[in-house]
């Protein structure tokens, strides 16, 4: 089992919160989950966006509020024609950064047919990963309280990897679990690799969890892998739009659909009580509150 993970809002001032996000997908799925996307890419936009675009396909720049804004413009446009005024509108952006030059007047009904085609690809998205059986995971925090010790794995990693852990205990005895992460510059990926290997070397529940998570990550090209992709989109969507009652971080109403969906991809388990008397309830998605300690059982120190 694969576990793709990048974070949002760690360098956006305007998000309210700081996302830490991984999608699970079985290693016998992911070629063909790739694929499925590849093709809606093909079927949104004429091509695949790493052909079109001169920057790295991130959510942040598919889901800002602009698109939506000109997504809803009141232009007729037959759907049979979206992919084509995207593509359009994608190629003279590209040939403007390859020859250094001001980028050729879009039509308007090209800027709505790419807005509209964004949404529809983030939205199939989402429906192909539902398909395949990914479950979402995520640590949410405020960005005014979430703090970290360097020398600790962060808590919201501890948490992320709790309920990683007990979703591999759902599968088959022998399924292990792989951990992917976003590349790092190399000084923040050597400290990564010395918090997990203190956690599950250094503390008795990461010795635990060593049984089914295998403690070295593995780092790649967020531009190169469509599994990263996915953790970047279910970060950004959630940081802006996955609320439970009681938190007052802003929302942005027109990504709250995305985020319904993700939310119904979520893990679901439980974990037993120390003491023995029944277990707690476990959700993939997590918001940790201020001030909030490590949940039964957890630690980050031998």
């Amino acid at each position: 089992m694969l576990l793709f993970v990048d974070e949002s809002g760690q360098d956006d001032c305007e998000m309210p919160c700081e996302v830490l996000a991984g999608i699970a997908v079985a290693e016998k799925d992911l070629w063909n989950l790739v694929k499925a996307i590849r093709a809606a890419e093909k079927e949104c936009f004429g091509d695949y966006l790493r052909n079109l675009r001169a920057t790295e396909i991130k959510a942040k720049r598919l889901l800002k509020r602009k698109t939506f804004r000109l997504a809803k413009q009141k232009i007729s446009i037959p759907e049979a024609e979206l992919p084509v005024l995207a593509q359009s509108f994608l190629n003279k952006g590209l040939y403007s950064h390859r020859a250094r030059e001001e980028k050729s007047p879009c039509t308007a009904r090209e800027i709505t047919g790419y807005a509209r085609s964004v949404l529809a690809f983030v939205d199939k998205v989402i429906d192909i990963a539902a398909g395949f059986g990914v479950r979402v995971f995520a640590s949410v925090e405020d960005r005014e309280t979430a703090k970290s010790d360097e020398n600790l794995l962060r808590k919201s990693v501890v948490y992320l990897f709790e309920r990683y852990f007990y979703f591999l205990k759902t599968l088959t005895e022998d399924t292990r679990g792989l951990v992917v992460f976003d590349e790092l510059d190399k000084s923040r990926a050597q400290k990564l690799i010395q918090q997990m290997a203190g956690y599950f070397l250094g503390t008795k529940t990461g010795q635990f969890r060593g049984s089914k998570i295998i403690p070295e990550p593995f780092f790649v090209h967020s531009e190169l892998t469509t599994g990263v992709f996915l953790a970047d989109l279910t970060a950004y969507i959630i940081g802006w739009a996955w609320r439970l009652s009681g938190m007052n971080q802003v929302a942005r109403e027109e990504l709250k659909p995305f985020a319904r969906k993700l939310q119904d991809m979520q893990f679901i388990g439980e974990k037993p009580r120390s003491n023995g008397s029944g277990n707690w309830a476990l959700y993939g998605i997590k918001y940790i509150e201020a001030k909030e300690e490590l949940s039964e059982g957890e630690d980050t120190k031998a």
